[in-house]
């Protein structure tokens, strides 16, 4: 099969010619052009192969990125560990993917669930000669990447070469990305965003990386103001960026010259969106993936890119909305019928990890994938992300209701800082609107004086006026904070319920 990264193998090929000198990876003040991580990877390539499974210890450094690299060059599946995870998390994703090894920073301290692992410490400095790895097919595993847990132990998502190039070129045709893109980021390396789409998608393009090591403004400013055409991020980073903006102009200039600002993990608030673009005349655009299908749909570059809304399907995928039977299709193009999004398409994993129960579950007969995401889709196509199935689809009074949108409506509410929405049992309406609130407490600017969180029946109002009277909320919450995971995203089975 063709190989993941041309720009690498051809500098592998020719270490003396111009393509081996482009900067690939640049983490702080360490960097490798295309020629040096050639040389570099070889000699781990050759480590491991015929290795199995090898875990990495996904850290934000140059040592996660170089450890992926070989691993894939050799053909042998990686398994990003998050190094926030907790013994109990850990143990089990060593348990169920049974690597042989794992790679770390030289300095890196390992917790006792990998102690019976070999370890392999990763030299940035080591030279070798290309490794050639055994009968790869597009099918062979790439990477195992767990998913969050949040209704049951991790799962692996067995995610296929094939699918790791789908996604990067459909992207690469969606957003114009080319080689002589530079992309900047903060974000974590052990999930698709960060690494997949982040360290993997450059160097398939050819073109190179500037990790903030941490996600940092003045950061995002630096790299953007010298010469990074493309930045990504999570909402949580995009909010910061809005609010330091008024205060900090050098950032709005730098966000002004980027090519692509794009935000996915979760969906990025509208008034984050419009503080954004009336600040740098950028607009952020959003895509919308999972783990087991890496990326679905994108606002295009040369798109509208509306606020609030994912996009439409990328090249070679197919979507489709279904009802509550997951087998009826959802015809109505009309930014107000839910329905639950199928997917299918080459993008896709190919199984969870000794879970063939799973696996069947969440698939059709005819291959359809059920995301548990539910949207509408506009008469144009483009698709608005509503919510989870599980936990953000509300039936209330006969009405189908997403908690996202009403999130938003919230959110424009100049007194919310934060807002998240469930449903909760209701004797007449079957499920009542909930409303988590996080004030906004600002000290007003006449006064002085901290602002009064709004009622609610303020906020009941406000949503009735942006949306409908029936998506208005019945109870009102307020919390000082909202449970986030470490991708920012809220955590709603974590909300205090009653």
């Amino acid at each position: 099969m063709s190989p993941l990264f041309p720009a690498l193998t051809k500098a592998s090929a020719d270490p003396d010619g111009p393509g081996a000198h482009r900067p690939a990876l640049r983490f702080g003040d360490r960097s490798l052009t295309y020629g040096e991580l050639a040389a570099v990877a070889a000699p781990l390539a050759e480590r491991l192969a015929g290795a199995g499974r090898i875990a990495v210890w996904a850290t934000p450094t140059l040592e996660t990125a170089v450890a992926v690299v070989a691993a894939l060059l050799a053909g042998v599946p990686a398994v990003p560990l998050n190094p926030k995870s907790g013994e109990s998390e850990l143990g089990h994703i060593v348990s169920d993917s049974a690597p042989t090894l794992v790679l770390a920073g030289p300095g890196d301290q390992l917790p006792a669930a990998l102690d019976k692992l070999g370890r392999v410490d990763v030299d940035v400095r080591a030279t070798g000669t290309p490794h050639a790895p055994g009968d790869l097919t597009p099918e062979s595993p790439a990477l195992i990447v767990y998913t969050s847990g949040t209704t049951g132990p991790p799962k692996g998502a067995v995610i296929p070469r094939r699918a790791v190039a789908a996604t990067l070129d459909a992207l690469a045709d969606a957003w114009q990305w080319t080689g002589d893109d530079v992309l900047v980021h903060g974000l974590p390396l052990f999930h698709v965003h960060g690494l997949i789409l982040g360290i993997l998608g450059p160097l398939r393009r050819g073109g190179s990386i500037r990790h903030l090591g941490r996600f940092e403004t003045a950061g995002v400013a630096r790299e953007l103001s010298e010469g990074a055409t493309m930045l990504f991020g999570v909402p949580t980073m995009y909010h910061r960026i809005a609010e330091a903006l008024p205060d900090d102009p050098a950032l709005a200039k730098a966000l002004g010259k980027a090519r692509l600002l794009v935000s996915g993990s979760a969906a990025l608030p509208v008034h984050d969106h419009e503080r954004i673009a009336a600040a740098t005349e950028r607009r952020v655009i959003e895509r919308y993936g999972m783990t087991e299908t890496l990326m679905n749909t994108s606002v295009r570059a040369d798109g509208e890119p509306r606020a609030g809304t994912v996009g439409v399907p990328l090249p070679g995928v197919e979507l489709r909305l279904t009802e509550d039977d997951g087998v009826t299709a959802v015809e109505a193009y009309d930014g107000e019928t839910v329905g639950e999004i199928q997917v299918r398409g080459p993008n896709l994993f190919t199984e969870y990890l000794n879970r063939p129960d799973a696996t069947a579950e969440a698939f059709t007969e005819d291959g359809w994938f059920r995301t548990g995401d539910m949207a509408v889709r506009d008469p144009d196509g483009y698709v608005r992300i509503v919510g989870r199935k599980a936990t953000d689809l509300i039936k209330s009074g006969g009405y189908k209701i997403g908690a996202g949108e009403i999130e938003n409506a919230l959110l424009e509410h100049p007194g919310v800082r934060e807002a998240a929405v469930t449903g909760e049992p209701d004797a007449d309406l079957g499920e009542r609107i909930v409303a988590w609130i996080v004030p906004d407490t600002a000290p007003d600017t006449d006064t002085g004086s901290a602002q009064s969180p709004p009622s609610a029946e303020e906020l009941a109002d406000h949503v009735a006026r942006r949306l409908a009277p029936h998506k208005r909320p019945r109870v009102v919450r307020y919390l000082d904070a909202l449970p986030r995971n470490d991708m920012g995203k809220i955590m709603k089975r974590a909300l205090p319920h009653d």
